[in-house]
């Protein structure tokens, strides 16, 4: 698994063992993205999520990676990569050119994230982005009881050995989102609980009782 502190430095990925993932939010941000769509994949990693939409809805992708040996997986299972920064304007990719801009679990390791987001916005006029939702409640029972950095969303991490250098709730997306002039249709848990009531209430307190948020936007 690529979030393996005892393999991998997430500061810094190194795919060149890990040419094929999954990761839970696939299925969910597969539910938002229309078929036959043409999506850029913002920090596609090794390209398994433009393929998994490929696969299964027909999608057209291409990506945008910082590390070399994620952009070699990517460019081998047949997509266009652009290898650089997220937050950084992107002339290769005209206004427009894509239906869906994608960030999976991304967002929170970039210097810039409304950069990040007003690229998005600018080369689609919809967007989906998942995120760890740092409000959730073992974090907040964590940070009570412990007194430290909260641990949950940090796959193990410590707060010095992590590349989840902007850690925020879902509160604090909307927020950024309003600022950004992006609106949200769509909020959905990745990993909500089971269950009418308990999927429900995940739904009516997502800052809460969301893990994995999963958002998708439009323009304002």
């Amino acid at each position: 698994m690529i979030e393996d502190p005892a393999r991998n430095d997430n500061r810094a990925y190194d795919y060149r063992d890990s040419p094929e993932s999954f990761r839970a939010e696939y299925p969910v941000v597969a539910s938002m993205v229309t078929p036959g769509a043409r999506v850029l994949d913002f920090g596609c990693g090794n390209g398994s999520l433009l393929a998994y939409l490929r696969d299964r809805l027909g999608c057209t992708g291409s990506g945008i990676e910082l590390t070399p040996s994620g952009s070699a997986h990517a460019r081998a299972k047949g997509f266009r990569i652009v290898e650089g920064r997220l937050d950084e304007p992107r002339p290769e990719f005209g206004p427009d050119e894509f239906d869906f801009a994608l960030c999976n679990v991304t967002l929170q390791m970039v210097m810039y994230p409304e950069r990040a987001l007003a690229e998005m916005r600018r080369v689609a006029p919809r967007q989906v982005v998942t995120f760890p939702n740092f409000a959730h409640w073992r974090n907040r029972l964590d940070l009570l009881l412990a007194g430290r950095m909260p641990r949950e969303l940090l796959y193990g991490y410590r707060w010095y050995s992590t590349g989840h250098i902007h850690q925020f709730s879902a509160r604090d997306f909307e927020e950024l989102c309003a600022a950004s002039g992006l609106a949200i249709r769509r909020l959905e848990l990745v990993d909500g609980p089971s269950g009418p009531l308990r999927s429900a209430l995940s739904r009516r307190f997502p800052n809460f009782l969301g893990r994995i948020c999963a958002a998708l936007l439009e323009r304002a």
